[in-house]
């Protein structure tokens, strides 16, 4: 299908017009005098086939109905490159061997122009064109473990990213592993890794990018060299989260990946460590500064593969209203646990009560979390929670939601029955609880 198929006859007619053509850099006066500059694109597949699509100087696109152009003026010839040349430059291998895997995401992407969206792309001679700097900082070896969006990512596929870790690690002896993931869910992945591979002789490190790489506002680049330098330099052996810390293009943080969230839809620092601190912070031409002495050390014994995620635990959230068919029907449908983000302490409605303490009757668990961004769930202070209590819930401490949703699922694949499960979502294996709760959390600014 030709890439101008998309646009109707009156565009086609308008571009044949004043000879001019997709990907090529224009001048198009509008009927009210103004003037835009950009370059034509095809259609998206869910556009408006009488507006003209335009990629502005600045990244972004717009579409201009063509009753509304009175003059187009081609300024330039069209030009396809490639986002980055392919060649492969001079490698050393003198420098510590960081392996990055990519999963997907925005962090190496190329418009889409059928769609308008982007899809990922992933090789090391990319990497190296896309950052330059990482030439002199270490020998990257990358592959491309799937390529989809981040909200595409399942149980299995946490699964078969950690074999995938453990493999890397036990084989390959790298400094430290990089995964490239889209942020959406990001925090889920990072918290699946951190209890399914442990023992780690480096840090598994989850880099992602706000903004593509075709934008001139991309995050990109320093995010991967903070994410390389923590690679190289991070005294941890635990998986965590790399992303800007600030607006700017002065540091990133690194984030627990029990303990993190994406607290922002598009925000270059949209990333925060919730109930915690950061392990640390990373600007380019600096050592990394640690933040806190809590964390698991680079381990010098053999790596752990502790795999296998049990798919039918559903998370949901608590509103007003809320009728209890909805706890009945995954009842129903075989759900073996259930995370609950409640409000406040912990509460939810009188009518949920009941079908909580069927579900729990019957050995299913029922972690109650809160919708909260900090603080812990206490279902000890008022009535409502001590009847949750005595229905059988689990109060799932200062656990983010998403993160008692993960753990719940690995931990079913290994509990026998409700009471061991329970023990084991009170057991804190890589900090996903904090003992006590403290003002220091809150709010999690760094400079």
């Amino acid at each position: 299908m030709s890439e101008r198929s998309g646009y109707s006859p009156a565009v086609l007619k308008l571009l044949e017009k004043y000879k001019a053509d997709l990907f090529q850099e224009v001048n198009i006066k509008l009927v009210d005098h103004r003037e835009i500059n950009g370059i034509i694109l095809p259609r998206p597949f869910y556009g408006d086939p009488d507006v003209l699509v335009l990629k502005l100087p600045n990244g972004y696109n717009i579409g201009i109905e063509y009753k509304k152009i009175k003059y187009i003026a081609v300024i330039s010839p069209a030009k396809r490159k490639p986002l980055v040349e392919l060649a492969l430059p001079h490698l050393r291998e003198d420098l510590p061997l960081v392996y990055m895997l990519s999963t997907g995401g925005t962090i190496a992407s190329r418009i889409d122009y059928s769609t308008g969206a982007v899809y990922p792309f992933f090789t090391a001679e990319e990497i190296y064109r896309m950052v330059p700097e990482l030439l002199d900082l270490a020998y990257i070896k990358a592959e491309t473990v799937y390529s989809i969006f981040s909200e595409d990512m399942t149980p299995k596929r946490w699964d078969e990213l950690a074999k995938r870790i453990y493999e890397i690690y036990r084989k390959e002896a790298p400094a430290g592993i990089i995964v490239a993931h889209g942020t959406d869910t990001m925090g889920y992945t990072a918290a699946a890794i951190a209890f399914a591979v442990r023992n780690l002789p480096g840090p598994v490190i989850f880099v992602g990018s706000q903004r593509s790489s075709d934008r001139p506002s991309s995050d990109t680049a320093l995010n991967v060299i903070c994410a390389v330098k923590t690679a190289i330099e991070a005294p941890f052996g635990e998986s965590v989260v790399v992303m800007h810390g600030c607006t700017s293009d002065d540091y990133c943080l690194a984030h627990r990946g029990v303990k993190v969230r994406k607290m922002h839809t598009s925000r270059r620092d949209a990333f925060r460590s919730v109930n915690d601190i950061p392990l640390a912070l990373i600007r380019p031409q600096q050592r990394i500064k640690l933040l806190t002495s809590r964390y698991l050390k680079r381990s010098e014994e053999e790596p752990q593969l502790l795999g296998g995620f049990e798919e039918k635990v559903a998370l949901i959230k608590f509103y007003p209203g809320m009728h209890p068919e909805i706890l009945e029907f995954l009842h129903e449908e075989g759900y073996k646990g259930i995370v609950i983000e409640a409000t406040g302490l912990g509460h939810v409605s009188e009518k949920l009560v009941e079908p909580i303490r069927k579900m729990v009757k019957d050995g299913i668990p029922i972690v109650i979390t809160s919708q909260c961004m900090w603080g812990r769930v206490n279902l000890n202070v008022y009535r409502r929670g001590v009847e949750l209590i005595k229905a059988g819930a689990l109060p799932g401490e200062d656990m983010l939601p998403e993160t008692a949703f993960v753990k719940l699922s690995w931990v079913l694949k290994r509990a026998d029955d409700i009471e061991s499960a329970y023990k084991m979502m009170l057991t804190n294996y890589v900090y996903e609880i904090n003992p006590r709760s403290e003002e220091r959390f809150y709010p999690p600014v760094w400079r």
